[in-house]
């Protein structure tokens, strides 16, 4: 008996606040509002203060007020994981407060927020660029900031995610036996990313490409393109001279080195 009795003081309060939130929502008291916002996003209740700030904001935008409301509702996105409008909302404040004591956290958490979004590395990498550029604009802005190392090392994971993006996207012509577009994305990638993990696998695959190109190529152009075949694969062995693709290049190069009646040498 104690226990429905519970039961339904527990429904009867959640009942009770509802209504109350509710006419909470229509009321014209603004000021209220304002407070009740504050109170929810101490309370950690996002959902609700993030409804009620933007029915105030908008009343209090031109006020002194308004900075403390911004950032709250900015906070509220980014709590509830709405990374897309949060980070529009944090750069917005940036912006808007530029001397704020709260600017240099606003400018890193908009570009963490990009972070937050960035896709795997086979999906398109606008946001992963965008957080790039928006962690470089906070060091260079807040260059004595606590939060520059980490912003480092943010961009490095970045940048690993464009790198595998490039390597992926290149290698794909090549598996799809595309072998002419494959030499050109290889080259595109490598000139980009020089420094990348996938530098060796990359350069081989160009020269098999070019292999491949010359090995499918019209009777009348096979001496040429085998001849860039071999060039390829000498910048190949001069830079990876024990690569674990060695033994695939030797027989690049001997097929290469038979079609061009060139003696191999020991």
């Amino acid at each position: 008996m104690r226990f429905r009795i519970y039961i339904f003081l527990v429904i009867l309060l959640i009942a009770s606040s509802c209504g109350e939130y509710e006419k909470l929502l229509k009321s014209v008291d603004f000021e209220l509002k304002k407070s009740k916002a504050i109170e929810y996003y101490e309370a950690e209740k996002y959902i609700k203060a993030s409804e009620l700030l933007e029915m105030v904001i908008p009343r209090y935008r031109a006020t002194d007020e308004a900075e403390l409301l911004i950032w709250i509702s900015s906070n509220c996105y980014y709590e509830l994981r709405d990374y897309m409008t949060a980070s529009a909302a944090f750069r917005n404040f940036a912006e808007s407060y530029p001397y704020s004591s709260r600017c240099e956290e606003a400018t890193f958490k908009a570009a963490y927020c990009d972070y937050l979004q960035a896709p795997r590395p086979e999906l398109d990498q606008a946001v992963t660029q965008a957080a790039i550029e928006g962690f470089t604009y906070f060091q260079r802005r807040f260059p004595a900031s606590d939060k520059i190392e980490e912003s480092v090392e943010l961009i490095k994971e970045l940048q690993d995610k464009l790198v595998e993006k490039s390597y992926k996207s290149a290698k794909l012509y090549y598996d799809l036996k595309q072998y002419r577009a494959a030499i050109v994305a290889l080259s595109n990638s490598l000139k980009e990313y020089p420094d990348t993990k996938f530098r060796e696998e990359l350069i081989f695959l160009k020269l098999e490409s070019s292999y491949l190109y010359a090995y499918y190529s019209v009777p009348g152009r096979q001496t040429e393109r085998y001849q860039e075949t071999l060039d390829e694969y000498f910048s190949f062995v001069e830079e990876f001279p024990e690569s674990k693709f060695s033994k695939d290049s030797e027989k690049i190069y001997k097929n290469t080195s038979d079609f061009l009646n060139i003696e191999i040498s020991n």
